[in-house]
């Protein structure tokens, strides 16, 4: 196990190596955590009744270093997403990243700003996660099983799997996506090619119910001409037989 986690760390250095702005963001977690140990060093000091005040000053010039870390890692992005030199994936995580870095700050400014006046109030609340206190501050709080005995780069690797594990997630998502669009595509092209026979046959229906009109109207006119001929001929019969009895000689 421990070769793995030995050229598992040296991968992640060689991925930081690589990326500047990953090694400026491992090198201000560092200073950061540096920060935690030394407030909690102060918040021991006043406990036992020793002197914090040289903490209280290392504290506050750490505090400056890492907001000015911060700011620089904030315009490296900032130029690196501007010249393309990362996709706005990457960028995106980075920012994810800085975000995070920056309410921890807060809460590092906040934990500096108690200046130790109530020691076990404050180390309370710092480490506290009942939400009426609303001053949970995860940099103080005990660490994860997780993450326990892990150095920040097994710590990134491990974040880096979670990650590449939601990616394939969303790329699996992305193809169920797509499969079901391209069968709503199909089923809307089979739908068009159902109403186009559909007009068909009502524009075959219309023309036959034209032509039985047609027929019907001729059988009518035709059945009117053969009346009239029928009664035309029983007149003339009619007459040739007045004539015949007129002229028959009686007797």
């Amino acid at each position: 196990v421990e070769p793995e986690a030995g050229s598992r760390t040296q991968l992640e250095h060689r991925e930081m190596a690589g990326d500047p702005w990953l090694a400026k963001y491992d090198s201000t977690c560092r200073l950061a955590q540096d920060i935690v140990e030394n407030i909690h060093e102060r918040n021991r000091q006043q406990r036992t009744g020793g002197n914090p005040s040289k903490f209280n000053v290392t504290i506050r010039s750490s505090l400056q270093r890492l907001q000015e870390q911060i700011n620089q890692l904030k315009e490296s992005l900032l130029r690196n997403l501007s010249t393309r030199q990362i996709t706005q994936l990457e960028a995106d995580r980075h920012q994810n990243m800085l975000d995070d870095l920056l309410t921890r700050e807060r809460q590092l400014q906040t934990s500096l700003k108690k200046d130790g006046t109530e020691p076990e109030v404050m180390r309370t609340s710092l480490i506290s996660t009942d939400p009426k206190t609303d001053l949970t501050n995860p940099w103080l709080m005990e660490e994860p099983e997780e993450t326990r005995g892990l150095d920040f780069s097994e710590i990134k690797h491990q974040q880096q799997m979670i990650i590449q594990e939601q990616d394939a997630g969303l790329d699996a998502l992305v193809t169920v996506i797509a499969r079901q669009k391209q069968m709503g595509r199909d089923i809307g092209n089979e739908l068009d090619e159902q109403n186009e026979i559909i007009d068909d046959l009502t524009h075959l229906v219309d023309k036959t119910d034209c032509r039985i009109q047609n027929e019907t109207r001729r059988v009518k006119l035709v059945d009117k001409k053969s009346t009239s001929w029928g009664m035309l001929v029983v007149i003339v019969l009619l007459l040739v037989a007045i004539v015949v009895v007129a002229v028959w000689p009686k007797g």
